[in-house]
Order: structure tokens, then sequence, then C-alpha cells
């Protein structure tokens, strides 16, 4: 038989293997990480929810400041941070725990969980007295950075150390 007769032809390699369908180790891998990613977002989500009131506050806290900025009346701003206090922290404490609260009972659970007892400084003291006093006085005696200092570390700060 003559060489070019013969039915030969040239080696060809086989098909690579393809990526699909997955294997069921794959499919395990990617169930896993969908439960992940899903737990992950539920909490995001419910610490968002959570934190939707100290957020407000804090803005209802930069509007008052901006509107004593534009008024400057000091009693005022004293009443309007006093009101945004109590009510902030009525959404994060049982109601019976807070609501009855006056004096330095109030300034002492207001210090709660803080790093540094703002509301036993003069500024912070000056959160009781503020909102009753004559709008025509002196209050060169009043600290009004340090106060707002105080409310801001207060509202930005979790209750019961709850996040």
């Amino acid at each position: 038989m003559e060489p070019s007769q013969i039915p030969l032809r040239d080696l060809h390699l086989p098909n690579s293997i393809g990526w699909w369908p997955l294997a069921p180790g794959w499919w395990v891998l990617i169930a896993l990480a969908a439960g992940v990613l899903g737990y992950l977002a539920l909490r995001s989500l419910r610490s968002w929810r959570f934190n939707a009131p100290r957020r407000y506050a804090l803005q209802q806290l930069a509007k008052v400041e901006a509107s004593y900025l534009s008024h400057g009346n000091v009693v005022t701003l004293g009443q309007d941070v006093s009101e945004l206090t109590r009510r902030a922290m009525l959404a994060y404490a049982p109601r019976h725990e807070v609501a009855g609260l006056s004096g330095e009972a109030w300034l002492q659970w207001l210090d709660r969980d803080l790093p540094v007892p703002y509301f036993h400084t003069e500024g912070g003291k000056s959160l009781l007295q503020l909102p009753y006093r004559d709008p025509n006085g002196d209050f060169a005696d009043v600290d009004i950075n340090a106060l707002l200092a105080a409310v801001r570390m207060r509202l930005a700060t979790p209750v019961g150390g709850v996040r």
C-alpha cells in the first residue's frame, strides 16, 4: 500500500473542559456566600433603622445651632436643646426610666455610658438652668460651646452600649 493512500489524519486535541455546569462544591460555596451576604445586609439594615433616631436628633441639633446663630437668644437655645435631649433619650431608653428624671438625677443619667462626665461640668450643668433664666440677664457664665459639645456627645453615643 502506498503511504499517500493510507487514511491518516493529523492529531487533534480534545475540547477544553468547560466551566459550565458547575461542580456541586461550587454551588455549596455560592449558597454559603449568598447566605453570609444576606445576613450582613440584614444586620446592616437593622443597625441603620435602629440608629435613625440618633441621626435625626443630630440633624435637629445642627438646626438648633443654626437657629441660635441667627437669633442669638441663649434661653431659646437652652429650651430647644433641653427638649431635643429629652426626646432623643426617650427614643432609646424605657419611658419609665427617663421621663421622670430631673435635676442631678437627669445629669447623672445623661453621663451614663459617656467616656467623660460631660454633664457634670459647667457646660453640661447649664442644661438644667438655661431654659429657666431671664432672657435679658447676663449669660457670661454660660459656656454654649461646652453645652452643645456635651449634648452632641450624648446624642452620638449609644445608650447602654447598644449599637
